[in-house]
């Protein structure tokens, strides 16, 4: 497994990951706000799926 989430991208998905769970766990925002797991876990770990498939990475 090979990085390929840098930088603001990790930033920016941990924010909306921890923003989606939050709003969930408050009740803000319906069971689909658990969505937001996936965000938070590829921003921690640094890797993302999707971005070998389609052939990009943000991390330089």
């Amino acid at each position: 497994m090979k990085f390929n989430v840098g930088g603001i991208d990790r930033i920016l998905r941990i924010v909306v990951g921890v923003a989606l769970l939050g709003a969930t766990v408050t009740g803000f925002l319906p069971v689909w706000g658990y969505i937001g797991v996936i965000p938070l876990v590829t921003g921690l770990v640094g890797f993302c799926p999707l971005y070998p498939i389609i052939g990009f990475s943000s991390k330089k």
